[in-house]
């Protein structure tokens, strides 16, 4: 069946999605959060959340502003499983949203699963894509703002330079500051390992998929992309609350902010746009109202400069990894085939190419016919952009003409991309740096600016 008209079908034969409820429990060694979620006569979803405890203080779990959080969460946590059908009402029987809040869950969720519509070929407005409902007002949680002296950082990290970058320039206090991974694998508690963070000090997110919704997908339901950004906002807002940490400081950069197709909105980083990022901001100073503020620390930088930064970090070097492909397997490796492997290579190579980059990799992609249609795709050359976590064109562009002409000042041979890329296009002018920018559109504090300023200026040298 064409895939618009299975969204039309299923939406007249599943019209609702109810979000039935949320439990918190806890023992010595973790939190316990499960969510019900029902589609009428398709199945129950039972997502789970464990937060594990370690040595960590941790805030009463019996308070409304636990209970709200985690309401929260499952708000973000539904979108996973509604996508199946797409059902046009969304029915609250566990909490309550007013008429402003449902503006933004909308907005989120639209703009969230642009690239599943998208690639689904499903055209909808926003105002017909989602109707939310709520059972009953008094599911209403009451509580004031929280007056709290916290500080200090909580960093999310994933395993990738730009969480990395984070660390290493931030300068968190290693002892009482903490990192947060979500499903914790080898290459990202080995990242924090390496930047000094003890172990007690690694707070471990486990996140469990409800495997009805992975049977669905299988059997040809509607699947696709969904924000998991903003399932990490809301997170990482709550452990920073139980734990009382005042700044979460996200690694996204100014590149999150381009679109995937041009003259469209469709955005595979919306979630981690300066766009969500002060929404974000708004929507929980209104209505989580804990002393807790989220922001991009690498909001004033692009790739470029990222990778500037991270190529003077060699420690890491041989251990990061964003390879989505390869961190399916058993062992966490750069599959060399993907969007993201040839966008990482092409960033770090003005900087590490040739030795270097190839020791990181296992082989030259700048050799790879295979990946040349990706490569164009980066470029701006080819249909869309690739829905992937990749820079910008001008980003990818830059890189290659700089990687070019450092190649070409030391009489070596082009590698095949390199060599299709100068005979097809434009080299751009380079004289005209873009590691020089500082993007003043961000959510930092003065001392945080002048803490990335100065490495950056460093970074020259």
């Amino acid at each position: 069946m064409d895939k618009s008209l299975k969204f039309k079908e299923y939406r007249k034969q599943y019209v609702e999605f109810y979000y039935n409820s949320y439990s918190i429990n806890e023992d010595e060694k973790a939190i316990y959060i499960e969510y019900e979620f029902e589609i009428p006569k398709l199945t129950k979803f039972n997502p789970k959340l464990k937060i594990m405890k370690k040595n960590l203080n941790f805030k009463d779990l019996k308070s409304e502003y636990v209970k709200n959080m985690v309401f929260h969460i499952g708000m973000i946590e539904l979108i996973s499983y509604w996508k199946v059908t797409c059902s046009p009402k969304v029915i609250i029987k566990c909490g309550y949203i007013d008429e402003e809040q449902k503006k933004w869950w909308k907005k989120t969720y639209y703009n969230g699963l642009g690239e599943l519509f998208y690639i689904n070929g499903i055209k909808i407005s926003i105002e017909e894509f989602m109707e939310i409902g709520c059972t009953d007002e008094k599911n209403k949680l009451e509580y004031q703002e929280i007056i709290d002296e916290s500080d200090g950082y909580i960093v999310p990290i994933g395993g990738g330079k730009d969480s990395i970058v984070t660390l290493e320039v931030l300068n968190i206090d290693k002892e009482n500051d903490y990192c947060l991974i979500i499903n914790p694998k080898p290459v990202t508690l080995k990242c924090a390992e390496i930047a000094g963070i003890k172990e007690d000090n690694i707070i471990e997110v486990y996140r469990e998929i409800d495997k009805n919704v992975i049977e669905l997908n299988k059997s040809g339901y509607i699947n696709g992309h969904t924000p998991f950004s903003t399932m990490l906002a809301f997170v990482s807002y709550f452990v920073a609350y139980l734990v009382s940490k005042k700044y979460i400081a996200l690694s996204n950069e100014s590149s999150a902010n381009e679109s995937n197709v041009q003259g469209e909105k469709i955005n595979h980083q919306y979630s981690k746009s300066f766009e969500f990022e002060c929404d974000f901001e708004e929507y929980s100073k209104k209505y989580l109202k804990a002393p807790v503020k989220y922001f991009s620390f690498l909001r004033p930088l692009n790739e470029l400069q990222i990778s500037k930064i991270f190529s003077k970090k060699e420690k890491y070097h041989q251990v990061f990894k964003s390879c989505n492909v390869g961190s399916k397997e058993k062992e966490w490796r750069w599959c060399c085939n993907c969007a993201k492997c040839l966008f990482a290579y092409i960033i770090l190579s003005p900087y590490l190419y040739k030795e270097k980059l190839v020791n990181i990799f296992g082989e030259d992609l700048f050799e790879n016919k295979d990946l040349l249609v990706t490569f164009l795709e980066l470029t701006g050359n080819g249909e869309t952009k690739p829905f992937d976590c990749v820079g910008t064109f001008e980003e990818v562009n830059f890189a290659i003409s700089k990687t070019i002409q450092i190649l070409e000042s030391k009489k070596e041979k082009l590698p095949y991309l390199l060599k299709y890329y100068k005979e097809n296009y434009n080299i751009l002018d380079i004289k005209s740096d873009i590691t020089k920018r500082y993007n003043i559109e961000n959510n930092l504090s003065e001392k945080q600016n002048e803490l990335l300023r100065k490495e950056v200026f460093l970074s020259d040298k």
